[in-house]
């Protein structure tokens, strides 16, 4: 069995050959851009084992080696530090390492989602990404009347666009109002067709799949935005072997730093989702509005750590019931509630 470390970069990629032994076989280097030439190269390889790191390409060359392979694993870049942090580093001796903890079998793994999960994915954050930059058109547009004194709530609606017409610029500030506001209409266009697209996805979910949008929706405040987020981004839920290392996916863990016996609680990680984290904080100041114990609990946080704190512990309680449903098949029921008193934030 031959073991295959791959250093995969946007144009190259880097290949070492070791044995059982972690002697090195071969090195080759290849374009990106030649699938033949790779592909030729592997089928001569006979029996392999191959490693690439999971970054934001790797899918391209994974679904290319599958049918050659014995095993393709993914490494885990954050989890894999002596790489990153090694004094000499080069493609070659990153593949050359990739090899030789493949053949050792201490390859950290990350996790591949499935085709399903990454269209999921894909839909779930151009969304998010529309969203955004409708609302950055909007404050632009916001930005320049305000110079005129001349911003008023209500000027996103029919009858806002048409004030909006009326309202006296200087030329160069007409010409990017204008502008802002085609390109505002372009991407509500943009949206409706994404929104429609999301819907008819869903319309398709599996029986498991459909369970769990329902498991989630029975939670208070949490609605069709925060369900695609969650399901998304944490695609198969049984792959954290505890609510904690899902709590520390989505960045809300805080960080800790501990020494002679004192112990000093960090800013949160931030590591992760972004969009994860910024849903599930606004789903958790729907559930403080929603439901009174829920407010008591942050209520009495805030006295003590302040409210943005305060609102991220319980975004961190609201992740790990949502694990709870996901696991159990149970609906979201009072029992989960926080007690009114007593309890440390987690």
């Amino acid at each position: 069995m031959k073991y295959v470390g791959i250093d995969l970069h946007k144009k190259t990629i880097s290949i070492c050959v070791v044995n059982q032994e972690r002697k090195q076989l071969d090195h080759k280097r290849f374009l990106c851009a030649a699938p033949d030439v790779i592909v030729n190269y592997f089928r001569k390889l006979g029996d392999f084992q191959a490693v690439v790191e999971a970054t934001a390409s790797y899918e391209w060359l994974v679904r290319l080696l599958e049918p050659l392979a014995k095993r393709i694993v993914l490494a885990h870049p954050k989890k894999l530090r002596v790489i990153a942090e090694s004094t000499r580093k080069s493609d070659k001796i990153d593949a050359r390492l990739l090899a030789e903890f493949l053949a050792l079998d201490m390859i950290p793994q990350a996790y591949r989602p499935t085709p399903r999960q990454r269209e999921h994915r894909v839909l779930v954050r151009q969304r998010y990404y529309l969203q955004r930059r409708i609302t950055s058109i909007r404050n632009k547009i916001r930005r320049i009347l305000s110079n005129y004194n001349a911003d008023r709530e209500s000027l996103f609606t029919a009858e806002g666009l048409e004030y909006l017409s009326t309202v006296k610029l200087s030329s160069s500030d007409r010409f990017a109002v204008e502008q802002l506001r085609k390109e505002f209409e372009f991407q509500r266009v943009q949206l409706k067709e994404l929104e429609a697209t999301l819907k008819q996805f869903i319309a398709e979910a599996p029986a498991a799949e459909a369970e769990a949008r329902a498991l989630l929706q029975s939670i208070p405040g949490v609605g069709p935005v925060t369900t695609e987020v969650v399901l998304s981004e944490l695609a198969d839920p049984q792959r954290f072997r505890a609510a904690k290392c899902a709590v520390a996916y989505a960045g809300l863990a805080p960080g800790q730093r501990e020494s002679a016996g004192k112990r000093k609680d960090l800013h949160i990680e931030r590591t992760g989702s972004k969009m994860l984290r910024w849903v599930l904080v606004e789903a958790a100041w729907q559930l403080v509005r929603r439901t009174g114990r829920w407010r008591v609990t942050f209520e009495r946080l805030s006295g003590r750590i302040g409210r943005k704190k305060a609102i991220v512990a319980i975004a961190r309680r609201l992740l790990c019931v949502m694990m709870a449903l996901l696991k159990s098949g149970q609906p979201y029921r009072h029992a989960y509630e926080p007690a009114l008193a007593g309890g440390k934030a987690q």
